[in-house]
């Protein structure tokens, strides 16, 4: 209602005033100005500027983080080089178990991590499990992250990428912990560094811990049964990992039994 049509008084004015100020934003009284695009407050016509800011594209969601090797925990990653772009993980059953199985995963593009390239596959490890300390003659396998330089057998390299050699010396025979045969174990192996020099064929016997911590930790082909310490897999898998590990990707092995691994 408009104030004009009431009779002029003296104290017409203050009284209003007063009233106003008690009730706020009552009937009759225009509301406040809201900002624009602010939801609930009616929409923008088609031309306007606030319309422009509601059609506009939302912020880019986050990237995801790059994806880590399952079932490794943060003490296991943090000893995977940088620069490692292989990583062939071999996870045992239990501490006292020889019974492993094996993955490799490659990580081709680092802002999307890693993806499982092969596997899984069954495997061998050393007879009476893993160890954090290998010593010559535990028959346990050698906890940890160690990289793979060299490779060789007694048969032609088959496609190797790692520097293959090729040598009768890698013949064996006798009987395993079950008496399954042992021949034909090393017609292929790579070797882990773990108490080795790099760059040497598997055969060298240089030992820089010494030879009371043990050496001769390869993967080889599998006879059927636990090894000295070494891991050992079906020979065409041996093959393919063979034609699969690059130098230029830097590979490593990640092994040890479960618990350990997720640390």
């Amino acid at each position: 209602m408009s104030l004009s049509r009431r009779p002029p008084a003296l104290l017409a004015a203050p009284l209003l005033a007063l009233a106003l100020l008690l009730t706020g934003c009552s009937s009759g009284t225009a509301p406040e100005k809201t900002p624009v695009g602010v939801p609930g407050q009616g929409a923008a016509g088609p031309q306007s500027d606030a319309a422009s800011a509601l059609r506009s594209s939302p912020s880019p969601a986050p990237a995801p983080s790059p994806a880590e090797i399952p079932d490794l925990g943060p003490e296991t990653l943090a000893q995977i080089p940088a620069e490692a772009r292989q990583a062939f993980v071999v996870t045992g059953e239990e501490a006292d178990s020889y019974r492993s199985s094996a993955v490799l995963y490659g990580r081709a593009d680092p802002a999307q991590g890693w993806k499982p390239v092969a596997g899984p596959w069954p495997a061998h490890n050393g007879m009476e499990g893993w160890t954090d300390h290998h010593m010559a003659g535990d028959r346990r396998s050698p906890k940890g992250v160690y990289t793979l330089t060299d490779a060789g057998g007694r048969l032609p390299d088959p496609g190797a990428l790692l520097p293959y050699d090729e040598h009768p010396r890698f013949a064996v025979d006798g009987e395993g912990f079950f008496g399954e045969p042992l021949e034909g174990s090393f017609d292929y192996v790579v070797a882990i560094n773990y108490n080795r020099e790099e760059g040497v064929s598997p055969l060298n016997r240089t030992r820089p811990l010494g030879p009371e911590r043990g050496g001769g930790i390869w993967i080889h082909v599998d006879h059927g049964g636990p090894t000295q310490g070494c891991v050992s897999l079906p020979e065409e898998r041996v093959e393919e990992l063979l034609r699969t590990l690059d130098p230029e990707m830097n590979p490593v092995i990640v092994m040890g039994d479960a618990e350990s691994l997720r640390r």
